[in-house]
Parts: structure tokens; sequence; C-alpha cells
């Protein structure tokens, strides 16, 4: 298409400022360095050179590498292995090559390709309990081992991150700090500053995961997966399931579960004793590496430095952070693993407790080892269980410190996703059916959006993705709006109130990039969230409306006081959060159910074997494309800066521009547009004279020449699209951001008309509706894409009281008569907008549909 810069559209920036500042650690030797966004974080694609023609090897050809991929994703077993490579050797074709002729080979093809990796090996974990050593055992990859394959990776090397960073943003004032990757925090550069005074001291910084996981559907047999990842590497490397991602390095023992025993003290702090030994296992070169340092030179800059492990943070969810801390959870009194605030006073956000440290749980469990009276009455005063904690091994690695708020199981899964939900079904049921089915049809005409859940029925259905409850979360919240009426239900008026900053929170807290004014903004909002639950637990003691939950006195409520005090330590939320982790259960449990015999220890084996395979895998494969890629550069093929590369079809790269249309439409005229749709939508009724109108009084304004009056034939031809991806620069981190959108009548069933962001004027946007896009050639001027658009823009009159007290954005749609026509490239992104149903044609704004959107309504910038 040919259209022209226009003075109403956004406009590209020729020569952006120095506007981005990183400074680094002193004792980098390396000077402050000013950036434009073009330059920030920007790297030119390189391709390795191979290291030999058969990156497949050990597999005899491609082919048996390409079918080995297909059998370890679809979790084939034996007889489908064997049946699969019997049909293609009948059926063989000249384009792609398969040797292998049975599951046998595939295994043993797939064993030579593990055999570069480090290997699980089987270690005999021993601990006393009534006077008797009792044997478990524990499959480790040893962690440094792990490591040194990560460093020794010629395609990884170019993108460690060594030093630590302070970063800036100009706002137009000053420099503004911001926080993302870990080393931009505090934490990281504090280790960096703690290191011996040898020349290049760094952190080698881990990230490590634990936590039970059922096995089979029925829930009797687990598994205890531990999870490794290396803080050094980007966050879009780090938080992949590709090389350099996440990887299993051990499967822990599970102490069974006694009737007789179960709940008395020396058989639980049996289970702690065998976890944290099992962990000296798997951190032993850790720990031996923590306090000499590792000299490793990069193959990539070939600069020596010297690497201290630290663990940096710890993953988990509270009764992993229980075990991982060695608190007495929420039995103790001070169930906190991170602060020691007192049991009666978790539920106060406004209160502000002292910071556990490594050294004060030493001190006590030393008390112990003298004097077991007086160190127990130690120990019990602070929560804690007399063991010595693994983590204390590692230097610059306390437990505390490392302990980390998980987003998942503290909001989604906690104060949003589940007691306030269970609080709104209760208040729904006493207010009766139809309530409940206003409720339930709202949320199943929920507008659909990429990434957001659809539900059907909710009320009576428990769901246990978290995922699913943090979506559900924010659907319930604008479906009771018109039934939690302050005169109607005092309870759920004051629940709307909690569910309001709980939104809010989650907004804020849920940011990949932070700044000391949206830190500033989550310590306000805890405020304000603590006040709206004292007062919903006033208002329900005094109510009288049973079932209800008055007492809050539990972690999940209390862990978001550290949130605040995370982000400036250790970044982003993203940096620590369980959802990358717990995505890996999913392969662990069908390498359980299709490839073991599901009795004894020798599942376990043979789970960690398949895990070792796609491990693998995905090194075969990162070659293998880094082979292809080099080719092609080689002989011209491929643009050493080409986003062409990429096979994600949602890559920002994969189409150039702001806009690109798709799913295309056969040409139609304006003529037959007016006469199929006129008389049953309104918005069509005149659509030639507007579209002769826009034309003539509107293209001047958008920077075209006009010499002429244009004049709409009734054949005036145009060509629809049903689809489009907007390409817009996200306010949360800067990057390029795509949303998709529709404009669809019959899309899976049912019609789909989504809703956009638009620049109307130079200086005001405004929420329109699609109702068609299309594009057009207007002889002697141009050819143009084009949207007509139902606008927002309508009054909605003096703000209302419901507005204020639960920040609400209310927009009011004009007729449909009234809709007009806009350039296609004035579009900013997508917007999702929900009915009021108490006031015809206004809207809510879905605030919290993802941090820009978060952003863009709040004006923070």
């Amino acid at each position: 298409m040919d259209t022209r810069s226009a003075t109403l559209l956004p406009q590209p920036v020729s020569q952006r400022p120095k506007e981005y500042k990183t400074e680094f650690h002193p004792r980098s030797n390396r000077p402050p360095l000013f950036q434009s966004l073009d330059e920030f974080r920007v790297h030119t694609k390189t391709f390795t050179p191979p290291t030999d023609d058969t990156p497949y090897h050990p597999f005899r050809v491609a082919g048996d590498f390409e079918f080995m991929e297909v059998a370890l994703a679809a979790s084939l077993d034996q007889a489908q292995v064997d049946k699969l490579l019997d049909l293609i050797s009948r059926v063989a074709q000249g384009t792609a090559q398969v040797t292998l002729k049975n599951n046998a080979e595939l295994r043993k093809a797939c064993d030579a390709a593990a055999a570069e990796l480090t290997p699980f090996s089987k270690h005999d974990v021993t601990a006393l309990y009534k006077k008797e050593m009792r044997t478990y055992e524990v499959f480790t990859r040893p962690v440094w081992e792990w490591a040194l394959d990560l460093l020794q990776n010629e395609l990884l090397a170019p993108h460690f991150i060594w030093d630590a960073q302070r970063l800036y943003k100009y706002n137009g004032d000053d420099f503004e700090r911001f926080y993302d990757e870990p080393w931009t925090a505090e934490h990281w550069w504090d280790i960096q500053s703690s290191l011996p005074e040898v020349e290049n001291a760094i952190p080698f910084a881990l990230i490590i995961y634990a936590d039970k996981t059922k096995l089979s559907s029925f829930g009797t047999a687990k598994g205890y997966p531990v999870i490794v990842r290396c803080a050094n590497l980007p966050v879009e490397i780090r938080n992949s399931h590709t090389i350099g991602g996440g990887c299993v390095v051990g499967w822990l023992p599970i102490v069974p579960e006694d009737a007789q025993e179960e709940g008395r003290l020396g058989y639980t702090n049996l289970k702690r004793v065998v976890w944290h030994e099992s962990f000296v296992k798997l951190l032993d070169d850790v720990v031996q590496y923590s306090h000499t340092g590792y000299s490793h030179t990069s193959i990539y800059d070939k600069v020596t430095r010297w690497l201290f492990p630290v663990v940096l943070m710890l993953s988990a969810d509270y009764e992993e952070q229980c075990m991982m801390s060695l608190i007495r959870g929420c039995t103790g009194k001070c169930p906190c693993p991170v602060g020691l605030v007192p049991k009666e006073e978790l539920h106060d956000l406004a209160k502000t407790y002292p910071l556990r440290s490594m050294d004060q749980a030493q001190d006590a469990l030393s008390t112990y080892n003298y004097s077991r009276v007086a160190g127990e009455e130690q120990l019990k005063a602070l929560g804690l269980r007399p063991i010595e904690n693994v983590f204390w091994r590692i230097k610059n690695s306390d437990p505390h410190t490392a302990l980390s708020f998980d987003r998942l199981h503290a909001s989604h899964d906690g104060v949003g996703g589940r007691y306030t939900l269970q609080d709104i079904k209760k208040i729904l049921s006493v207010l009766g059916r139809e309530a409940e089915g206003k409720v339930e049809d709202y949320i199943s005409q929920f507008p659909r959006w990429r990434g957001l859940s659809h539900f059907k029925n909710v009320l009576n259905i428990t769901f246990s993705d978290g995922n699913k409850k943090r979506d559900l979360a924010k659907e319930i919240y604008y479906a009771c709006l018109s039934i939690f009426t302050k005169d109607q239900t005092p309870e759920g008026y004051r629940l709307l109130h909690i569910l309001t900053s709980y939104l809010e929170l989650d907004s804020l807290i849920g940011l990949d990039v932070h700044t000391e004014k949206t830190i500033d903004m989550i310590e306000s909002e805890l405020l304000r969230f603590d006040r709206a639950l004292k007062e919903y637990v006033e208002c329900v003691e005094g109510s009288g409306m049973e079932g209800l939950r008055t007492e809050w006195n539990f972690p999940k409520t209390h862990l978001w006081k550290h949130v605040a005090q995370d982000i400036r330590s250790k970044g982003a939320t993203q940096n620590y959060s369980t959802r990358p982790n717990e995505s890996m259960h999913g392969p662990l449990k069908e390498a359980y159910a299709r490839r073991s015999n599901g009795r004894d220890m020798a599942s376990q084996a043979c789970i960690l074997r398949v895990d070792e395979h796609k491990l693998a895998a995905k090194l075969l494969r990162m070659r293998i494309d880094n082979h292809t890629n080099w080719s092609q550069l080689q002989a011209g093929g491929l643009d050493r800066e080409s986003d062409a590369v990429e096979d994600n079809l949602d890559d920002p790269g994969m189409f150039e521009g702001h806009i690109y249309l798709g799913s295309e439409c056969q040409p139609t005229t304006v003529q037959d547009i007016e006469a199929n749709f006129s008389r049953t939508d309104s918005a069509f009724v005149g659509f030639r004279k507007k579209l002769s109108d826009f034309c003539n009084e509107c293209l001047a304004s958008y920077g075209y020449q006009v010499q002429k009056w244009i004049i709409i034939p009734p054949k005036f031809e145009i060509r629809e699209y049903k689809y489009l991806k907007v390409n817009y620069e996200s306010l949360v981190d800067w990057k390029v951001t795509t949303d998709h959108l529709r404009c669809n009548p019959m899309f899976h069933g049912a019609p789909r008309y989504d809703c956009a962001i638009i620049q109307l004027t130079e200086v005001d946007v405004a929420f329109v509706c699609l109702i068609c896009i299309f594009s057009c050639r207007i002889p002697d001027i141009c050819s143009i894409d084009l949207a007509y658009v139902q606008p927002f823009t309508a009054r909605t009159g003096a703000a209302r009281r419901i507005d204020r007290e639960l920040r609400l954005s209310r927009v009011k749609a004009v007729a449909c008569s009234a809709s007009i026509f806009v350039p296609i490239q004035s579009i900013i992104r997508g917007s999702v907008l929900v009915p009021d149903p108490s006031h015809d044609s206004e809207f809510f704004v879905v605030t919290h549909l993802d941090g820009d959107m978060y952003l863009r309504t709040k004006g923070v910038l």
C-alpha cells in the first residue's frame, strides 16, 4: 500500500535521543553507556560457524533426528514407535531419509545424543529416625556440571550477562531508574561488591525451584522434580523451553505418608532432613566454588572471569518455601519465611516487622546444639526447625533473602483467585438463582481476547489452573458490578472494593519493567487493600451473613508485603515466577504415563531418561537451526539483520510496519455493502455518502493531496479484511508488542468485532469498535486502508459514585448511525470493553487486560 505519513497518525521518530543510561558495577571498569531506544538491548543476529556438516550427529541422517523429535514430543510408547517406523520404511520417499528400524535403535541414538550432557546419577541419602537409619534414593544431575554445559555452549555464549547494572530512562526531566532483569536490581550489585578482590569476579546466579507433583491422575504416584535456571541469561532465554531455559537437575525422594507417624514432630523433621541432605548431593560443587570461585574463559569474548555461584532466587509455593527456609509453617509463631511477623498479624499489611536472616537462624541452631531446652525456646520464637539448612553452605545465598514472591500462588491461587472468589460465590448463592444466572450469562458473553480464558459456567466449577483463576477474577469483577450494589448487598459491595484493589495490585506487580514510581504505587495500593480488607471484615461481622471469610490471617495475604522489596532486590516478578517451572510438570507426567511401568523406582529413572533425551533433542535442534541459518547466510539467501529466521508467526518481526491485514475477502462494491447490511444495521445507512464525505473532508488532514472533489460511485470497489495485527510500542518495556484483532461476522461460530484505541486527533485518543476494515483505491490520490468504526466518545455525564469508588474507566458509544471512517494506521492497539447492564450504550474499559493497557488507562507514563 502506498499510504503516506499523516499529521494525525502516530509518527516514527527519525532520530531518537539518548534516553537510556546504563551504569555498570565499578568492578567492571566500564564507563556509563548512553543509548537510544533503537540501540538499547538490540543485538545484531549472529550465527556461529558450524563445527561440522552433520549437526544431527550421532544420528546417521537428519531424518532420524527429526523422527526422534516427533517421537519424544508425542510420548510414543514402544509399540507406536515400531509401527510408525515400519510404516515409514514401507512408504519411504526420497525427500527425507530415515534409517532407524525399531524402538531399540531410537533409544540407542537418543542415549548417544545425550552422552555429551551431564547425566543423572543415583545417590543414597540416610537419616536417623527413632534410632533407626533410614535410606532414601535421590537422582541428581549436579548443578555445576549443568552450568558448565551452558557455559560451553557456543550458541548461548554471546547472551550471558556478567556485571551488575543500574538502568535509567530519561522521563523529560531526569533519568529515572528502572528494574527488570536480575542484574539490574540491588542484590546482584551487592553480591558483586562482596566478592573476593580478584580480577573479573562475577556472580553466577542460580534460580532454583522444587515442588511435588502428581504423576498419575488419581495422585497415588508423585514426583519431586528440582528445576534450575541461570539468571545470567536474559528472561526470554531463561524462561523458555529451549537450551538455556529451565532444566530438571534433581528428583527428590518423597518420605512416604504414614498414618501412625504423620503429624509427629520427629517425622515432620525427618522429611526436612531428607530434603536438605538430598540437596547436598545436588549442590556439592556449587558449595565449593561459591567460596573459591571457578576460572572460566568465555568462548565468545575470550575473557577470563572468576565465577562465584550463588543461589540468587528460590522459586516455590508457600509449602515448599517452608521446606526451603525450614520454618514451621502456619503452625509456627512466625509463619512468614521472609519476615518475623506474628501469626495473628498476617492480615495487617500496614504494619512492618523485621526480616529474617541466615545469621539469626544459625545462632538459634547453635544454641539448640549446645542446650536443647534453651535452643528450642529460641527456635520456637523464630518459628524455625532444629535442622541445618543446605543453603547456609553456599556463600551469598541466604535462603530468606533468596525466597521470592510468587504471583501464581500468592495472587492467582490465593487472595484473588481463591479466597475472594469463594466469598463472591457465597454472596451470589444468598442473592439467589436470578443473580447467579446474570453473572453466568455476563461471563459467558465476555469478549474474546487472545490469552484471556473464556468461560461458560463458573459458579459450580472449581478450577485448579492458576491461569484460569487469574482470568476469572478479572471477568467476574465486571459481572458483579451491577449485582453487588451498595443497597442490595453491602457485603458484596465491600468485596468489590477488595477485588478492585487486588486487580490494581496484580496489574502493577505483573509489570515486566518497574520504575520507582510503579514500586511506590504498589506500596500505596497495599495500604488501600489493607483498609478495604478491614472494612470488609467489619461489614461481614456486623451483617450476620454466614459462610463469609472473616479470618485472613494466612501467609498468602501477608506475602504481598515483601513484593516491593523483591522487585528492588531481584527485578521483575517474572524472574522468580513458578509459572515457567510448573509448565515443565506436564512432560514429566506424560513420560510417567506412557514410558514407565508405574510401579517402582525404575519408573523414576525412566522419566529422567526421557527428560535427558528431550534435552539432547533441544541441543541438536539448536545446532541444526544454526547450521541452516549459517548456510543460508553464506549463500546470500538470508540477511544477517532479518527477522525472517523466526518461525513464530506472533513475532512482530514477521511483518514490517504498524498494521498487517489478513483474512482477505473478495472485492465488493459500496452499493452491495449498503444493500446487504443497511436494513439490519443502521451503521451502514448512507455508507457511500459517509465514505465520500470522509475522502473530501478528512483525507487532507491525514497528509494526502486532494486537488478536486472526490466522487464515490455506487460501483466503487473495496476489499474487506476480517483480521488485522497491530504492532505497537508497549509502555511497559518499550518493546514492540502485537495485538490480534478480528472484524468477522462469523468467527468460530459467533460474530466477533473487536475494539481498539485510535489516534482520533493530534492530541486525543478514543476507544472504538471495529465494524468493517477494508482497502480501496481512490483515483488520482492513493490506495488506502480504512476502518469503519463506532466511536465511544459520547458524553457519560457526571462521574458516578461507583466509578469513583471502584476506579472504573467508563465510555459511552455514539449511535451506530454516527460511525466514522479512520485510516487503519490510526489504530494504536486493541482493547476490550464490556457493557454496563445498568446504563444503555455505556461500557467499562477492561483496565487489567495487560500491563500496557493498565498504564495507558491510568496515565502512568
